[in-house]
């Protein structure tokens, strides 16, 4: 994997952070990532401009190092801080799972870096679903019995093959802010949502709602047993620097009003 570089004097790859929330504590549990590229002649893409074109080469497995190296560094800085976090997400292309080097590659940056394994976790991309030769599951639990964690995202859409996550065992689904949309319309719709997240959790997967917006819905992926919300409501992606904690906050606020 590449170690971090420069483009024009910035980071090439910077990330930002978002919580996810615990719902009945309204308090941040993990910490997702969304990774922006800073390019020479492009500017600034987000990852819907370059991450499915990207996973289609093998440039996207040495973008998956330049990002590693940076949870890494910010989990040391989160530490140093007492930002209150249990994991941190790393988006991990398909094409990393199908080496079979990859648990040996990770191991070695968390050897040197000197981090808990359970202190990641694995954003997984929903094309993984479509994966059939078993290597890529298989590294999955590999890593799993290292104490990582992987999260299955965008479950729910329409695209998704559901049925699929019996062949993959991630830890937690975030699923798709199309999800939250049908909340509330009718019974109909509550029941469906209710049925996916009692499908996730059934393949041992906890769900993670995504797109939530407000309390109300909140409240109502709670009573369908959804304990983790992420969204407007969790608050937004923002830059490492500006992550802290609660009472860190609401200093930097009140210093900021005077």
């Amino acid at each position: 994997m590449a170690e971090q570089t420069l483009v024009g004097g910035l980071r090439a790859v910077e990330m930002y952070y978002r919580s996810v929330r615990e719902i009945s504590s309204g308090s941040a549990a993990f910490l997702q990532t969304q990774t922006r590229l800073n390019t020479p002649d492009m500017g600034v893409l987000m990852p819907e401009a370059y991450r499915e074109l990207c996973d289609f080469t093998n440039q996207s497995v040495a973008l998956f190092g330049l990002e590693l190296v940076q949870a890494l560094d910010t989990i040391k800085k989160f530490d140093d801080r007492e930002v209150p976090f249990r994991w941190l997400s790393v988006y991990m292309p398909v094409n990393y799972l199908r080496e079979e080097k990859a648990e040996r590659g990770i191991i070695g940056y968390m050897e040197r870096y000197k981090i808990d394994s359970n202190r990641l976790c694995f954003e997984l991309p929903d094309k993984l679903l479509n994966e059939t030769s078993g290597v890529a599951a298989d590294n999955i639990q590999k890593l799993r019995n290292r104490g990582f964690h992987f999260m299955l995202g965008g479950f729910g859409a329409a695209s998704t093959p559901m049925m699929r996550l019996s062949d993959f065992p991630v830890d937690f689904v975030l699923m798709s802010g199309e999800v939250t949309t049908y909340l509330g319309r009718d019974s109909r719709s509550d029941n469906a949502v209710k049925s996916m997240i009692t499908f996730a959790r059934d393949m041992g997967a906890e769900p993670i709602a995504d797109g939530v917006v407000n309390a109300n819905q909140a409240e109502m992926l709670f009573e369908l047993e959804c304990n983790y919300c992420t969204g407007t409501l969790a608050g937004k992606y923002t830059q490492e620097r500006y992550v802290r904690r609660r009472g860190d906050e609401q200093a930097d606020d009140e210093e900021a009003q005077q």
